[in-house]
Parts: C-alpha cells; sequence; structure tokens
C-alpha cells in the first residue's frame, strides 16, 4: 500500500492493543480493504465475498487469514469462522454496508450487530477517504498511483446494553446506535482530513 500509494493514517493509537475487536469500515472502493489490512495496527481478518476466491488471488487472501462469505444466503460457516476470531482475540473487519457503494453509512445490514452483540467485541470506526475520489490514468480501476488516501481510527465503542440480549429488537437497537457512531466517525473523519462529503 504505501509503495503504491501515500496513506496517512490517523488515530491509530486509539485501537485497543489486546482483545477481541471489529473494524466497521466504510466500502466505497475495492482497495479499502486491502489498504485497511496494509496500514492497521493489528492483524485484521476481513469478510470477503466468496467471488474473490479465485485462482492464485483466493489463495493468497486464504493465506493471510481473510474469510470466504457467501452474500447469497446465510452462510454459517463464515459466521462460525469470523466469531472464531473473536474468540480468539482477533480483529475482525466488516463493510457494514455489505457491499460497495456510497462508503456513507447510510444503510447498513444487521450482520455488524450481530457479531458485535453476539461476540461482546467493541467496535471501532474506520474511514477511508480519498480512495474513489479520481481514477489512475494507468488502471482506470485504481486511484491514481502516488495519490493520498486517508484511513482515520475512531474511538472503540460497544454496540449493545450490555445486556446479552440477542433479541431481533435488541440488534435493532444496535444496529440504530452503531449507525450514529458510524456516521459521526465519518463527518469527524472528513473534517480533520479536509475531504468534503462530495468528493466521496
Amino acid at each position: 500500500m504505501h509503495g503504491l500509494w501515500r496513506p496517512r493514517v490517523l488515530g491509530a493509537w486509539k485501537v485497543p492493543a489486546t482483545g477481541p475487536l471489529i473494524f466497521a469500515v466504510n466500502h466505497s472502493h475495492n482497495i479499502d480493504g486491502p489498504m485497511v489490512m496494509g496500514v492497521a495496527p493489528r492483524p485484521t481478518h476481513f469478510l470477503i465475498k466468496k467471488e474473490a476466491f479465485v485462482g492464485p488471488l483466493g489463495a493468497f487472501l486464504t493465506g493471510i487469514g481473510q474469510l470466504q462469505v457467501d452474500r447469497s444466503s446465510a452462510d454459517r460457516t463464515a459466521i462460525a469462522r469470523a466469531l472464531g476470531v473473536l474468540r480468539a482475540g482477533g480483529v475482525l473487519g466488516i463493510f457494514p454496508e455489505g457491499t460497495r457503494g456510497e462508503g456513507d453509512f447510510a444503510s447498513l445490514r444487521a450482520g455488524l450487530a450481530y457479531f458485535a452483540v453476539r461476540s461482546g467485541a467493541p467496535i471501532v470506526p474506520v474511514a477511508v477517504l480519498g480512495s474513489a475520489e479520481r481514477r489512475g490514468r494507468l488502471v482506470g480501476a485504481l486511484p491514481p498511483l502516488r495519490s493520498r488516501i486517508d484511513v482515520v481510527f475512531g474511538e472503540a465503542f460497544e454496540a449493545g446494553e450490555g445486556d446479552g440480549r440477542r433479541t431481533r429488537r435488541a440488534l435493532d437497537e444496535a444496529t440504530e446506535r452503531i449507525q450514529k457512531r458510524l456516521t459521526a466517525h465519518l463527518e469527524n473523519a472528513r473534517r480533520l482530513t479536509g475531504r468534503s462529503a462530495t468528493l466521496e
């Protein structure tokens, strides 16, 4: 990541050094996940769509501990592996919007709340800014080489009420709390980096 672009990392000191953790990352470009993996202060295991696990890339992703998920159904194997990462005290990376889009946390799916409430792991909001601003001239699908991409880590927070409830209502309430925290973090990250919402 540092060889191809110029990542600027802010707030990495806020990431707890030990214990289970969930990175909730906005998603506006394909390189957002690899960028977080490359600059995060702790090894991160992302839930990645199974379509990406093809050929040499698939072997590479598996080799570095990334988790394959079938988005067409409730993938029990992927869920068990993700919870296993958290039980072992690791870091699980999730794109809570479920797929690449505006990267503004506007439409959260329930998966993030489920993992946070079920495991009790705190969530660290992560904003990746600049990856979708412009297209590169050499490779149109990527940001321009040596362009600046900002990765901003926020304060860890608990998603649940601490009562261990995992009902549909508890998950809906947790999702609402999470969305407010992630949206506030994104707004703060834009202020810190000087990037306006219109550029993302």
